[in-house]
C-alpha cells in the first residue's frame, strides 16, 4: 500500500521558511522583529534562528547586538522583483 504522507522536501521547507520570513521583514507591519516573534508568525519554532543565520550570511537580512533583525535593500528589491506569491 502506498504511503499516503509523502515525505517533506527539505530544501522546499527551508526555501518557504525563508520566503516567510523575508515577506514578514518586508512587509511593513514592523521594519524591527525579534527572532521569537519570527518564529511564532511563522509557526516554525527553532527553524527560523537557522534561517536568520542563511538570510544574514546571504546579505539580506541584518541582526542588531541585542538579537533583533531587519530586512536590508536588497532584500526589499528581491521582494519588489519577484512580488509577493499567495
Amino acid at each position: 500500500m502506498p504511503d499516503q504522507n509523502p515525505t517533506p522536501d527539505p530544501v522546499a521547507e527551508a526555501n518557504a521558511i525563508e520566503r516567510d520570513v523575508l515577506y514578514l521583514l518586508t512587509g511593513g507591519d514592523s521594519p524591527l522583529w525579534s527572532v521569537w516573534d519570527l518564529a511564532r508568525a511563522t509557526e516554525r519554532g527553532k527553524c527560523v534562528k537557522d534561517t536568520i543565520r542563511s538570510l544574514r550570511v546571504n546579505g539580506l537580512v541584518n541582526q542588531t547586538s541585542d538579537g533583533h533583525v531587519f530586512a536590508t535593500r536588497a532584500a526589499f528589491r528581491m521582494v519588489q522583483i519577484v512580488g509577493v506569491i499567495n
